[in-house]
């Protein structure tokens, strides 16, 4: 294929990966390429964990994040292909996702504020369980879940820890937030809950000091909390954008029939 500059402002970055640094050389001189702040589009290349560290780098501008799996993993990636990337862009659906806000409170007293894409997860530090009080909307729903963890996902988030934690599968028009256990002790038999996506989860650390938990929102870090709380951003809406016949929400469903 000759070089041609694409009609579409684009601007590629990626992983450290050496296939993804070689693709995005080869992209770059194809199609050109544009400071992010001036892309029509970001193409993101590399797997699932840098299609997170570039939506979160997008926040502010918000920008349209294209994604093509030059990782190991790519539920959220398109297929790698370097033909017609401009003409796959244009027809690309659009999957808008909205983050998840954690606010986690130390035993110093301070507060610490982050943005989730996939999950806010609680987990346990020591070899001990953690131990949570749980409540949805201002009243305890759970007295006290023994636990390694627990944590919100989004419906982007569903497909990943979630899963692996044997919580749902939810659809992203479904407007909803899955509450998952990690390794649940007491309750045992406890597997979580489907919240509406207004709902304001808090988590309540007990026995702080003997069992301390730390706080993760995506790859924010929080250790020795003593409660979360977490809710949805509805006023941030972040665009990813897949190819034609293979949208998110065709992934999520074939998720959901796989043996």
């Amino acid at each position: 294929m000759n070089a041609t500059q694409s009609p579409l402002r684009l601007a590629f970055c990626a992983s450290d990966r050496p296939e993804a640094l070689e693709a995005r050389a080869r992209l770059s001189a194809l199609y050109g390429s544009v400071p992010e702040a001036e892309a029509d589009v970001i193409v993101a290349l590399g797997g699932d964990g840098f299609m997170l560290e570039t939506l979160h780098a997008n926040l502010t501008r918000r920008t349209p994040v294209y994604g093509m799996n030059r990782g190991s993993v790519g539920f959220l990636m398109n297929d790698y292909e370097d033909d017609d990337l401009p003409d796959r862009i244009a027809a690309a659906g659009r999957a808008v996702i909205h983050p998840l806000q954690m606010d986690a409170w130390t035993e110093s007293g301070a507060v610490h504020t982050g943005l989730a894409i996939n999950e806010v997860s609680l987990l346990r530090q020591t070899r001990q369980s953690a131990k949570l009080r749980i409540s949805v909307d201002g009243k305890v729903r759970l007295e006290e879940l023994s636990c390694d963890g627990c944590m919100v996902a989004t419906p982007a988030g569903s497909t990943a820890y979630n899963l692996s934690a044997h919580g749902p599968i939810i659809p992203l028009d479904a407007r909803m937030l899955a509450l998952t256990p990690i390794s649940a002790f007491r309750p045992r038999r406890w597997r979580g809950a489907l919240l509406s996506h207004r709902a304001r989860v808090e988590f309540e650390v007990l026995e702080a000091d003997k069992r301390p938990v730390s706080a993760v929102a995506d790859s924010l870090e929080i250790r020795r909390v003593v409660k979360v709380a977490v809710k949805e951003r509805r006023d941030v809406a972040l665009t990813m954008l897949f190819d034609a016949g293979r949208s998110f929400e065709e992934r999520v469903l074939a998720e959901q029939f796989m043996a």
